[in-house]
C-alpha cells in the first residue's frame, strides 16, 4: 500500500505481492501479513512453511521465500531498515528495478522513472508509433528517455508516472485500447501511423494442463496439510495430486523434482513424507 501511514517494509511487501497478481487478491493477504510480520525482523525469523501457507492463493509461491530472504538481508545488512537507494534495493533478493523505483518514487518522492508494462506501452505508442515495446524489460535508452520526460520535482514526477500507469490500465490497454476516446490521440505517433500491429503480439499464458498448474496443486495440498497439522504427504500422494488430465506422463515427477531442487518442498527420509520447508 502507498498510504502515508504504511511503512517502507509494508510498501515493499505489497509491491512484491502485486507482481503478476491482481490487487484485489493481494490486499487481504497483505493485511494479514503485516499484522503477523510487521517488520523485516519478524519475517526473517518466521518458518518457511508458515510463510508459504500465508502466501495462500497469490501464485508463484517462490516469491514468498524470496521475501523471507529479502527480510533476512535487510536485517543483516541494513539494521532492519529498508534501504532507500536504487543500488541497495536492487541487491535485495526478489527486488528488481521496477519494485525499487516504485518504492522510491511513490513513497518518498524521489525522482526516478517507474516503468511498468502500462507506462512502457503508452510511451512506445505515443512516441515511437509501435504497438508494444520491442523488449521484455526496459533498455537503458528507454529508461533514459522516460527520465527526460519527467518533471524535475520528485513528487510531480511520481504523479506523472502514476497517471501514465492508470492511463495504460484504463485507456491505452494491451489488446483493446479505447483510441476513439483517447484525449491525446491527435499527438499519438501510433494513431498517426494508422495503428500498425506488431508481428509478435502478447498472448495469455496457458495454465490448464501446464507444469504451473501441477506445481500449484502440489503446493496447495501441502499448504492444506501443514495448516491442518499433518506431518506431510507421502511421495505417492504428492505425485497423484500433480497428475492432470491431458498432462504428459512424466509431468508429476518432473514438477516434483523441480520443487525439491528449488527448496519449495522437502522430502524427509526418516518419516518418508513430503513437507513444506521448515
Amino acid at each position: 500500500m502507498r498510504a502515508a501511514d504504511v511503512s517502507d517494509w509494508g510498501s515493499l511487501v505489497f509491491e512484491i505481492m502485486s507482481q503478476q497478481t491482481p490487487i484485489s487478491r493481494v490486499q487481504p493477504i497483505w493485511i494479514e501479513w503485516m499484522e503477523r510480520w510487521p517488520t523485516p525482523a519478524d519475517l526473517a525469523t518466521a518458518s518457511s512453511a508458515d510463510i508459504i501457507v500465508a502466501w495462500a492463493n497469490l501464485g508463484y509461491p517462490s516469491r514468498a521465500l524470496r521475501l523471507k530472504a529479502c527480510a533476512t538481508a535487510i536485517v543483516e545488512k541494513h539494521g532492519g531498515e529498508v534501504p532507500l537507494t536504487m543500488k541497495d534495493l536492487t541487491l535485495l533478493p526478489g527486488v528488481g528495478v521496477y519494485t525499487a523505483s516504485a518504492l522510491l518514487a511513490f513513497r518518498h518522492g524521489i525522482r526516478v522513472p517507474v516503468l511498468d508494462t502500462n507506462v512502457r506501452r503508452v510511451l512506445v505508442r505515443f512516441l515511437d508509433g509501435r504497438e508494444f515495446p520491442p523488449h521484455t524489460t526496459p533498455s537503458k535508452a528507454e529508461t533514459s528517455r522516460a527520465d527526460v520526460l519527467l518533471p524535475e520535482n520528485g513528487h510531480d514526477a511520481a504523479d506523472v508516472s502514476l497517471s501514465l500507469m492508470e492511463f495504460g490500465a484504463l485507456v491505452c490497454t494491451q489488446l483493446s485500447p479505447s483510441c476513439n476516446e483517447c484525449t491525446i490521440r491527435t499527438n499519438c505517433a501510433w494513431a498517426s501511423a494508422g495503428y500498425p500491429k506488431d508481428e509478435k503480439r502478447p498472448t495469455p499464458q496457458p495454465y490448464a494442463g501446464t507444469d504451473r498448474q501441477a506445481r500449484g496443486r502440489i503446493m496447495k495440498a501441502l499448504r492444506t496439510a501443514h495448516f491442518e497439522g499433518s506431518e506431510g504427504l507421502t511421495k505417492r500422494r504428492v505425485l497423484d495430486v500433480a497428475r492432470i488430465d491431458g498432462g504428459d506422463r512424466y509431468q508429476p515427477t518432473r514438477v516434483y523434482r523441480a520443487l525439491i531442487k528449488e527448496g519449495m518442498i522437502v522430502y524427509d527420509e526418516d518419516s518418508k513424507r513430503v513437507t513444506l520447508p521448515r
